[in-house]
């Protein structure tokens, strides 16, 4: 497992809307995520709305992000679900199924998706991405959140030519 995430992001202080689409299927390892999330972001953007939808399991996560991205135009939309492997390929056939149908909502709704639908080959992997104290996969969706924030306002700004684009 790589431990070479991005630096910590400065905290922002705009109003934002931050969208969390949550699995239930192996709760106790989404609620890990989903609790680290949520503290990472209430430091990092104090002023944010955060809303968080469950839904039954990784593959609900796409159709429940597109009504929530048609309805309610976050400003970032966070998935968190953990799958994990058994004796045939299903999971794998979900999890890419998930990482495909979110990557071509970003890029249509042009709105940053976080993703941290995790497919692990074990539930000690997964206790160490999603409980871990060290290092918590829920945190870094935080903190990835936060820089896109702050990077999609930067690119915006300069594109309406309010301020050059600095150190995005």
């Amino acid at each position: 497992m790589s431990q070479h995430s991005p630096s910590r992001p400065r905290p922002i202080q705009d109003r934002v809307s931050i969208a969390i689409v949550a699995s239930l299927y192996n709760n106790q390892f989404v609620q890990g995520l989903l609790d680290a999330g949520r503290e990472e972001l209430e430091e990092l953007a104090p002023n944010a709305s955060i809303t968080v939808y469950r839904v039954p399991g990784a593959f609900e996560i796409p159709v429940c992000a597109e009504l929530v991205l048609k309805s309610s135009e976050p400003d970032v939309v966070i998935a968190f679900g953990v799958i994990i492997r058994g004796s045939t390929e299903h999971a794998d056939l979900v999890g890419a199924t998930v990482t495909d149908a979110l990557q071509q909502m970003a890029v249509r709704h042009v709105t940053p998706i976080i993703h941290e639908v995790l497919l692990v080959s074990s539930e000690e992997q997964a206790e160490e991405r999603c409980l871990g104290v060290t290092m918590n996969r829920g945190t870094e969706a935080a903190q990835t959140a936060v820089n896109m924030l702050s990077l999609f306002r930067k690119m915006r700004a300069s594109f309406s030519g309010n301020s050059p684009l600095e150190d995005a």
